[in-house]
């Protein structure tokens, strides 16, 4: 069975002031104890809790810079906690950097091998899904060219049919992916839509009210790296909505 459990999960990050620091200026701070601490501690994560079981569909939702991308990379392993604990159980699938482990100077067929592997695969499950990676997208010959060659649009058709080419259990989304021109795009989300079906557990963070509450069974609304209400989604957006409002009509 697959599950993610967060008890009191907490993350600081430690950040220097300044953007850059001499070794002159760590030797003057080590001789001068008086001297200013260049460094600062953020709170990015604030004593999380969160038990999601197989078949949930939860929904993260919050400004910018209320903490939902660096959740999800929490739950990835990407980020490790400084505080409380992290328990998951299953194979997770994050597609939060579609372009990590691609090489611009190799080609279309060895970058799929090579992003496979990024994505867990063996040697042999790679070669095995090539072939359809290639045929989703629609490249063709341009598969025989360096990535680097690439129009935009052609390595975000690379890129996403890669990407799409697992079986989820844990399946983390920060934002509902797209690809490609318009005749691609409605495939890609006919793939998207399909995967999402197929995951077994899906977190997904989105500024989209219509995804979460079309795909979602609970959504968490965040702010400032703490939780500040937990439901289902057609109390928690209303509620998210209309703190919104308020703020923005105290600003003006």
């Amino acid at each position: 069975m697959t599950s993610i459990e967060l008890q009191e999960a907490g993350l600081t990050f430690r950040v220097r002031q300044q953007g850059r620091t001499t070794l002159k200026d760590l030797l003057l701070r080590g001789m001068f104890r008086g001297s200013a601490n260049p460094w600062i501690e953020i709170n990015a994560l604030k004593g999380i809790n969160l038990h999601v079981r197989e078949g949930e569909r939860i929904g993260l939702m919050g400004h910018n810079g209320a903490g939902k991308s660096t959740l999800l990379k929490v739950m990835a392993g990407i980020y490790p906690v400084t505080s409380g604990e992290v328990n998951v159980q299953g194979h997770v699938h994050s597609m939060l950097d579609i372009g990590v482990g691609i090489e611009p100077d190799a080609n279309g067929w060895d970058n799929i091998l090579f992003r496979c592997l990024v994505q867990g695969d063996t040697p042999a499950q790679a070669r095995e899904k090539a072939a359809a990676i290639a045929s989703f997208s629609e490249l063709g010959e341009a598969l025989n060219r360096p990535v680097k060659a690439y129009s935009s649009g052609m390595s975000v058709r690379l890129l996403f049919s890669i990407a799409t080419s697992i079986e989820p259990e844990i399946l983390l989304l920060d934002e509902i992916l797209g690809a490609g021109d318009a005749g691609f795009q409605e495939k890609a989300q006919r793939r998207m839509m399909d995967l999402i079906d197929r995951a077994r557990i899906l977190i997904i963070a989105s500024h989209d009210p219509n995804t979460l509450s079309r795909l979602c069974t609970r959504v968490l609304w965040m702010d400032h790296g703490s939780v500040v209400m937990e439901d289902k989604p057609h109390i928690i957006i209303p509620a998210y909505e209309e703190f919104m409002k308020k703020s923005f009509q105290a600003a003006a």
